[in-house]
């Protein structure tokens, strides 16, 4: 079973949600600012991501601006970055989507289509 981490309000989560429904993909969807991510959660999925922690910022969302974390974020530890994300679901990038064995962060469709499809 897939986990499906969105913000319902978000048009990247509505067109990630829809493109699950269409190829049929059943998922557990999980809000996450009234569920956000936990810290033990966040660290193995950005091991499984193979991303940088960096990425799972949302830095287009509102909590980034006010937080100044575009300057701040360089000069925070990798365990103060980790508490920042965990403190409030606002601040991570989504959608994300935990597969048994992958993360994704974001909607990219070619990136989805190749994890889950195959194609």
């Amino acid at each position: 079973m897939l986990l499906f981490i969105e913000y319902p309000k978000c048009t990247t989560c509505r067109k990630a949600r829809k493109w699950l429904e269409e190829h049929k993909l059943e998922f557990e969807a999980r809000h996450i600012q009234e569920t956000p991510p936990k810290l033990s959660e966040l660290k193995k999925w950005n091991k499984l991501s193979g991303l940088p922690l960096r990425k799972f910022f949302n830095t287009c969302g509102q909590k980034y601006r006010e937080l100044n974390l575009k300057d701040r974020l360089g000069d925070m530890s990798e365990k103060q970055q980790y508490d920042l994300l965990a403190s409030d679901g606002m601040i991570v990038k989504r959608p994300i989507l935990v597969t048994e064995d992958k993360v994704l962060v974001g909607f990219k469709e070619s990136e989805w289509e190749e994890t889950l499809l195959g194609k």
